[in-house]
């Protein structure tokens, strides 16, 4: 079975950008490192807005300005970026929280050779959820994982919810605490 990796989030924005966080500084490090030594393909999305974004609905439900097409801020961090280039990661720009054109990518891999599916990156709460859910209703019997130390949510415990959901909706949670 191929195992891929999908890489969700990891910009500038929201790392030490517009909508940084502390913890989503603290997984730099461990997610390029999980990059560099997965064995199998390597997806990764990217937040993408374009400069309207504080007149869309998002934008009026979070009014901060984040991911904005090709500002230093809609970028990926340099380490992960540098990793993802190693291993000739794919890259996907998503306008909203969940991927459907990672969730199709990955339904066509599956149909050609089963796979399972692991899900690191930004933020736990918000995009890592949402296309897992995605993944999980496009393959209901794939298996797909998350790595809690790998993600970082908008705040603890609303990362800690979001695993939670996971965990309900039949995602291995790994590397995380299941209370």
């Amino acid at each position: 079975m191929k195992q891929v990796l999908a890489v969700i989030d990891m910009q500038v924005d929201f790392v030490n950008g517009s909508l940084g966080t502390e913890e989503a500084e603290g997984i730099v490090s461990a997610v390029a490192d999980k990059i560099l030594n997965w064995k199998g393909p390597v997806y990764a999305t990217r937040d993408t807005h374009e400069t309207d974004y504080l007149e869309t609905q998002e934008g009026r439900n979070l009014p901060v300005a984040h991911c904005i097409r090709s500002t230093p801020g809609w970028e990926i961090v340099p380490e992960v970026a540098e990793a993802l280039k190693e291993k000739n990661a794919i890259i996907i720009d998503k306008p909203t929280f969940g991927s459907l054109i990672l969730a199709e990518q990955l339904k066509e891999l599956n149909q050609k050779e089963p796979i399972s599916i692991e899900l690191v990156g930004l933020c736990t709460d918000i995009c890592v959820v949402s296309n897992a859910l995605l993944l999980k209703a496009n393959m209901p019997e794939t298996a797909i994982s998350v790595d809690a130390s790998c993600c970082a949510g908008v705040t603890p415990a609303s990362h800690q919810e979001a695993l939670d959901t996971m965990r309900s909706c039949q995602i291995e949670v790994r590397n995380g605490n299941p209370d």
